[in-house]
C-alpha cells in the first residue's frame, strides 16, 4: 500500500489529477425527477451506438438487384435489393440479429422522445435563460440531427414502407425553388431512386451524423458541467439563493442513481426488443414504386410533417411563369420556421422582458403563464398535425369520409392551439391566486375554535418557510405540518448546498 501510495504521489506530481478528480467527485447534481430525461436520452444513445455497430457488421448497403434465396420462405424467389436481402438475413439468420434490430429501433424512438420531453422541461421551467441560451440552441440542433438520423436509419432497409417515405422526401426536395432539382440529383446521384442513395445514407448514418451527435453531446455536457445545473427553489434559505447549488454529490449518491437508471433503460429496451415487434419489413416486402402499403405511417417524429402536407390547401404561388409547388410551404417552410422559432425563442423572450440577469433558479410553469401557454399551444399544434398524418387510418376505422376528417383537422389546427393557450393561461393564473391565498391566510388545518364573541373560526397555519408572506418561487405547502411547523431539513433527503 505504501509503495502504491508513493507511486500515486509521483504520478500526481507530474500529472496533477487529484484536484480535478476531487472537484468531479464533489460536484453537486439536482434531485428532481425531471432532470432524468436528459440522462435517459444519453443512455439510449449509448444503446444506439452499441446495437448499430453490431448491425453494421452484417448490413450490405447496396441497391444491386438480386433474387432472394434466403431463410424466409414468404419472399423466396422475389427480386429485391441487396440492402433489403441483408436486412432479412440479419433478422432470420444472424444470431441475435432481429433482437438487435428491434432494440436499435426502440432505442431511436426513446432517444428522440427523451430529448423532446427534456426540452419541454427546459422550456416550461425557463432553464434556457441567460447564461444557457447557447446550450438550448445546441439541444435544438441535437434534436434535428436525431430526426435526420432516425429517418435515414429506417430508410436503409429499402422495404416498401421506408421506400415510400424516401419517395416523399425526394418529392419534398424537388419543391424547393430554383435549387430543388439540382439538390435531388446531387443527393440521389441522378433521378430518383438512383442506385447510390442507400450507400450514401449508410455512410451518413453510421459515420457522419453519429460523429456530429457525439460532438454536440460532448459540448452540451461540457457546458452543463461548467455552468452547473439549474434547480428548483426550495423553502430553505440556502435553496432560494441564485449563487448556491443544491442537490446530492456525484459520489456516491448521484453515481448510484445514474447507474441504476442506465441499467433500467437498457433493461426496458432489451425487453421491448425481445417482446414487442417493430418494423417487420418481411410483411411489407421490397420497395416497388408501383405499390403502396396500407396503414403506411412514418415514425411519430416525422408524422407531423406528413400531416401538414395533407392539410395544406392546394394553393399555387407563381412568379410569372415560375410556380412554387404546394408542398413547399408545409414540408419545407413550416418545419424550418418551427425549428428557427425554437432556437431563437430565448433571445426573443430576453429582449421583450429586458431580462439580462443570469438565472440559476428555475421557474414553476404557473409563474410564467404566457410562456407556458405558448408551449402548450405548440404541443397541441404538433398533436393535430400528427393526428392528420394518419387521417386515412382514422377515416377507415371510424367509417368517416376522408374529406370530413381533413376539414375537421384544418379547423382544429387553428382553433385548438388558441383554445389551449387561453385555458393554460387561465389555469396558471388561477394557481397563482391559490398560492397567494395560502400565503395571505395560511394553510387550512380543519381545526375549528370558538372565539370569545361566540363565533367559530378555522385555525390556519402559516406556511413553513413563508413566515414573511412573500412568494419566491418555491412550492407553497397545502397541508398541515404535523411536526409543529418544523421545516424539513436538507439532511433528511441527503442534499448538500455549495457555492457556485
Amino acid at each position: 500500500m505504501r509503495r502504491a501510495a508513493a507511486a500515486a504521489d509521483e504520478v500526481d506530481l507530474r500529472v496533477p489529477l487529484a484536484k480535478g478528480v476531487r472537484d468531479a467527485v464533489n460536484k453537486v447534481f439536482p434531485t428532481h425527477f425531471s432532470f432524468l430525461f436528459g440522462e435517459i436520452a444519453l443512455y439510449s444513445f449509448v444503446v444506439l451506438i452499441l446495437s448499430g455497430t453490431y448491425l453494421a457488421l452484417w448490413f450490405d448497403p447496396s441497391m444491386t438487384d438480386i433474387t432472394y434465396d434466403g431463410a424466409y420462405d414468404g419472399l423466396r424467389g422475389v427480386d429485391m435489393s441487396k440492402a433489403f436481402a441483408s436486412t432479412l438475413d440479419i433478422s432470420f439468420q444472424v444470431r441475435g440479429g432481429l433482437f438487435a434490430r428491434q432494440v436499435h429501433h426502440w432505442a431511436a424512438l426513446l432517444f428522440l422522445a427523451a430529448i423532446t420531453v427534456h426540452m419541454l422541461r427546459i422550456f416550461f421551467t425557463g432553464a434556457f435563460r441567460k447564461p444557457r441560451e447557447g446550450n438550448w440552441v445546441i439541444g435544438v440542433t441535437l434534436m434535428m440531427f436525431g430526426i435526420f438520423e432516425g429517418f435515414m436509419g429506417y430508410s436503409l432497409g429499402d422495404d416498401l414502407l421506408s421506400g415510400i417515405g424516401l419517395r416523399i422526401a425526394g418529392s419534398i426536395i424537388l419543391t424547393i425553388p430554383v435549387i430543388g432539382t439540382w439538390l435531388e440529383w446531387a443527393i440521389f446521384g441522378g433521378e430518383y431512386p438512383g442506385d447510390v442513395i442507400i450507400s450514401r445514407m449508410f455512410t451518413a448514418h453510421v459515420l457522419i451524423v453519429p460523429g456530429l451527435l457525439l460532438a454536440l453531446i460532448a459540448v452540451h455536457l461540457g457546458l452543463v458541467w461548467y455552468q452547473k445545473h439549474t434547480q428548483f427553489p426550495g423553502r430553505r434559505p440556502a435553496a432560494k439563493a441564485e449563487g448556491n447549488v443544491v442537490g446530492t454529490r456525484m459520489v456516491p449518491t448521484f453515481a448510484a442513481h445514474s447507474m441504476s437508471l442506465a441499467m433500467a433503460v437498457i433493461g426496458v429496451l432489451c425487453l421491448l426488443g425481445g417482446l414487442a415487434q417493430i418494423n417487420p419489413i418481411w410483411h411489407y416486402g421490397p420497395y416497388d414504386p408501383a405499390r403502396v402499403s396500407t396503414d403506411a405511417q412514418p415514425d411519430w417524429y416525422m408524422g407531423w410533417v406528413e400531416g401538414a402536407i395533407r392539410l395544406f390547401p392546394p394553393w399555387l404561388v407563381s412568379f410569372g411563369h415560375y410556380i412554387i409547388p404546394v408542398a413547399f410551404w408545409p414540408a419545407v417552410v413550416l418545419p424550418l420556421a418551427m425549428v428557427f422559432g425554437m432556437a431563437v425563442y430565448p433571445f426573443i423572450e430576453r429582449r421583450l422582458l429586458n431580462d439580462n440577469v443570469p438565472h440559476n433558479l428555475l421557474q414553476r410553469p404557473r409563474d410564467n403563464p404566457v410562456r407556458t401557454g405558448l408551449g402548450v399551444m405548440a404541443v397541441v399544434f404538433y398533436g393535430v398535425l400528427l393526428l392528420a398524418g394518419g387521417d386515412d387510418v382514422i377515416s377507415y376505422w371510424l367509417r368517416v369520409p376522408i374529406e370530413e376528417c381533413v376539414w375537421t383537422e384544418r379547423i382544429g389546427l387553428f382553433v385548438l392551439p388558441v383554445l389551449a393557450w387561453w385555458l393554460t393561461v387561465r389555469i396558471c393564473r388561477r394557481l397563482q391566486r391559490a398560492d397567494r391565498i395560502v400565503l395571505a391566510h395560511g394553510v387550512n388545518t380543519g381545526v375549528i375554535v370558538r372565539r370569545p364573541g361566540g363565533d367559530f373560526l378555522e385555525v390556519r397555519q402559516p406556511p413553513p418557510g413563508y413566515e414573511d408572506g412573500e412568494y419566491d418561487g418555491a412550492p407553497v405547502p397545502r397541508q398541515v405540518d404535523e411536526r409543529s411547523l418544523a421545516e424539513r431539513t436538507a439532511g433528511s433527503r441527503g442534499e448538500v448546498t455549495v457555492r457556485r
